[in-house]
C-alpha cells in the first residue's frame, strides 16, 4: 500500500460557519461539515436532513419524455407487446424490474431480456437485436444501454420494433434514430444530470403515473430498487439521487421485500441498512448473478410473487457470490505477481490480461489492484482472437475520455468516467497498452498518480462527546452525522484527522486487518479502532510511537451493544 496525500478541505468562509452553527445550534464541527456540502442557510438545512419527493424534478423536462409516454401509453392501451432490455449489472437489473413490477400492472404482453455477458457482451446485442425481430415486439425499451447502439437500434426501428433508450452514459457524436431518454444528451435541458440508469427508467414510469396511467403509489414503490441502483453504480448522491436514494432506504427499511429480507439473513446482516450497506452487501449479490450465470436470476429475484422460488434464487445468488469472492483473490493475486514479475510498478497504468481469468469478475480485480497501484486499470480475459475487459480510474482521470482516444486499437468501449468496458482483438493488445500509457502520461503529471485522502476536519477526541455524554453510548455528533446520509460522491462520509495518538492495544486480525485501541493523551477516552488490509502500518502505531490517523466514525455493534468505532483511512508517524 502506497503513502497517501492527506488534505484538509476548506470551507468558503468562517462566518458561514459561524452562521449555520448559531441557526441550528450545532456543534461548530457540524457547521463546518455542513458548509463543506453547500448548506449555508436554515432552508438548505432542511431540505438536506429531510429530503422530499416534492422536490422531484417534472419528468417531462426531459427531453424525449413526451414523445416516450405516448408511445408507451399507446403500447399499453393497444395491448402491443412490450419488451424490457436491460444490461446484466446492477443498475440494469434493478431497471428492468422497476419498469417490471410497474408495467406488469397495466399490460399482460411484457417480457424482459438480459444479455449474456460473455456471449453477448456488453449493451444492446445482435442476439438482443434478433430476439426481438423474431418475436414482433412492438416496443423495445432499453435500459442502462443503447445511448451508442445508433446501428443496431436502426436495425430494430427498420423492423417495425420502436424503441426507447433510457440511458445516463455519455452520448457519443451520433444519436440512435429513436425516442431518446439521457439528460446528458447535449440539448436536454433536464435539470439533473446525474441520474442512474434505473433512473432514467424511474422517471419514464413517473411520467406515465402523471398522465395518470399508472398508479403513482405503484411507481414510488420502487424506490428500494433505485436506491440500490444509485448506490452500486457509484453516481452522485446530490440533489435528485439524494432524493431518491434517502427515500429508498427509509423504503428499503421500513418494508424490505423479501429477497433483501432473505439476502441479508444469508449474509449475516440485520437491517437497518446504509448505502454502504446496500453498495457492499446487495450489490455484490445482485452482481454475481450476471457474473456467474445470468442476470435474470437478480431480476427474477426482484419481481417473483412467490416467496418459495425467491428463497430459491436467493441461495444460487449466495453461491454464486461465494464463487465470485473465490475468484476475485486467486486473479488479484496472479495479477500481483504479474505487475511485479514484469516490473510494472512505476507504469502510468496498468494494462494485463489473463488466458483463463473470469471475465466476470476483472472489473472488481481491477478495482482491486487499484488499491495496490492507483492508477487506471484495464484487465483483459479471454484465449480467443477477442478479448473483453473491463477499466476502472482514480479521481481526476475520466477513462471513458482516455479510451476513445485509443478506439482505433479497439473493437468497441462504453461507459463513463470511473468505468467501462472494451473489446479488442489480441493481436493488437500491446500496442493499445502502449497508446493507453502514452495518452495517460501525455494529459497528467505524476502529482495525480498519488491517492489522496480528502479531510473534512481535524478532530480531538475530547471533541466527540459532551461532558454529560455517556461514553459507552453513541455521541451525538456521531448521530447528527449519521443523519447525513446517504453517503456517496458529492457527499461522502466524513473523514476526520486526529493527530499524536498511541495505541494501548495493536493487533493484526486475519494477517491482514489492523485492529487497535488508541487515546489520545491527555484526553483519558480509549476508542476502539480498525483498518482493513491495513496490516503493514502494525510498526507505525506500535506501543509508545506517536502517529496521526485519518478516520471515519462508525458504529460498532458486538453482543447487542454499539459502540462508537473509527474506522481507519491512513495512519503516519506523528507530524510535531
Amino acid at each position: 500500500m502506497k503513502d497517501k496525500m492527506w488534505m484538509i478541505r476548506s470551507v468558503e468562509s468562517d462566518t458561514l460557519v459561524e452562521e449555520i452553527r448559531s441557526k441550528l445550534k450545532v456543534d461548530p464541527i457540524i457547521a463546518r461539515l455542513l458548509v463543506q456540502r453547500g448548506v449555508t442557510t436554515y432552508e438548505e438545512a432542511e431540505r438536506f436532513f429531510n429530503p422530499s419527493l416534492e422536490e422531484l424534478h417534472d419528468p417531462f423536462l426531459m427531453k424525449g419524455m413526451q414523445e416516450a409516454v405516448t408511445l408507451l401509453s399507446e403500447a399499453i392501451e393497444k395491448n402491443q407487446k412490450v419488451l424490457l432490455y436491460g444490461d446484466y449489472d446492477v443498475d440494469g437489473t434493478t431497471a428492468v424490474a422497476v419498469m417490471h413490477n410497474v408495467l406488469s400492472n397495466c399490460t399482460t404482453n411484457l417480457g424482459y431480456y438480459i444479455p449474456n455477458r460473455y456471449s453477448e457482451g456488453y449493451g444492446l446485442s445482435d442476439q438482443g437485436v434478433d430476439f426481438a425481430i423474431e418475436h414482433s415486439v412492438n416496443v423495445m425499451i432499453l435500459l442502462d444501454c443503447g445511448i451508442k447502439a445508433v446501428e443496431k437500434i436502426a436495425k430494430l426501428e427498420e423492423n417495425g420494433v420502436q424503441v426507447i433508450v433510457c440511458d445516463h452514459h455519455t452520448p457519443g457524436e451520433d444519436l440512435p434514430n429513436c425516442i431518446v431518454l439521457d439528460p446528458k444528451q447535449k440539448d436536454c435541458n433536464y435539470p439533473y444530470k446525474e441520474l442512474s440508469g434505473c433512473g432514467v427508467g424511474f422517471k419514464l414510469v413517473q411520467g406515465l403515473s402523471e398522465w395518470g396511467i399508472i398508479d403513482r403509489n405503484l411507481v414510488f414503490d420502487q424506490l428500494d430498487l433505485l436506491a440500490i441502483s444509485i448506490g452500486a453504480d457509484i453516481v452522485d448522491v446530490t440533489g435528485e439521487n439524494r432524493i431518491l436514494a434517502h427515500q429508498g432506504l427509509a423504503q428499503l427499511n421500513k418494508d424490505p421485500r423479501a429477497a433483501f429480507l432473505m439476502m441479508m439473513r444469508q449474509a449475516g446482516r440485520s437491517f437497518p441498512l446504509s448505502l454502504s450497506d446496500v453498495v457492499f452487501t446487495i450489490a455484490p449479490r445482485i452482481n454475481a448473478a450476471g457474473r456467474l450465470r445470468s442476470g435474470s436470476f437478480a431480476v427474477e429475484m426482484m419481481i417473483h410473487p412467490d416467496n418459495d422460488e425467491i428463497a430459491r434464487l436467493v441461495n444460487e445468488i449466495e453461491s454464486d457470490n461465494t464463487e465470485r469472492r473465490r475468484l476475485d483473490n486467486e486473479i488479484t493475486k496472479e495479477a500481483l505477481s504479474i505487475i511485479y514479475g514484469l516490473g510494472l510498478e512505476e507504469n502510468r497504468t496498468t494494462v494485463l490480461h489473463g488466458t483463463n481469468w473470469h471475465k466476470g469478475v476483472v472489473g472488481i480485480v481491477a478495482s482491486r489492484l487499484i488499491e495496490n497501484f492507483y492508477r487506471p486499470t484495464i484487465v483483459f480475459s479471454g484465449d480467443g482472437d477477442v478479448l473483453t475487459g473491463s477499466a476502472r480510474s482514480i479521481p481526476g482521470i475520466n477513462i471513458y475520455d482516455m479510451i476513445e482516444q485509443c478506439e482505433d486499437h479497439l473493437i468497441q468501449f462504453g461507459g463513463h468516467a470511473f468505468a467501462a468496458g472494451l473489446t479488442i482483438e489480441r493481436k493488437k493488445l500491446d500496442d493499445f497498452r502502449s497508446a493507453f500509457e502514452k495518452v495517460i502520461g501525455d494529459n497528467f503529471n505524476q502529482s495525480l498518480f498519488k491517492e489522496v485522502v480528502e479531510v473534512d476536519a481535524e478532530l480531538s477526541f475530547g471533541d466527540l462527546f459532551g461532558s454529560d455524554e455517556n461514553r459507552l453510548r453513541i455521541p451525538r455528533m456521531k448521530r447528527i452525522i449519521d443523519r447525513f446520509e446517504p453517503f456517496g460522491p458529492g457527499n461522502m462520509k466524513p473523514v476526520f484527522l486526529s493527530k499524536n495518538l498511541y495505541s494501548t492495544e495493536a493487533r493484526v486480525l486475519k494477517e491482514e486487518h489492523l485492529k487497535l485501541k488508541v487515546t489520545q493523551p491527555p484526553n483519558d477516552l480509549v476508542i476502539d479502532a480498525i483498518g482493513f488490509r491495513m496490516a503493514e502500518k502494525m510498526d507505525e502505531v506500535a506501543s509508545g510511537l506517536p502517529f496521526d490517523m485519518v478516520y471515519t466514525l462508525e458504529n460498532n455493534t458486538w453482543n447487542d451493544r454499539t459502540t462508537l468505532q473509527l474506522m481507519i483511512r491512513d495512519v503516519r508517524e506523528a507530524q510535531f
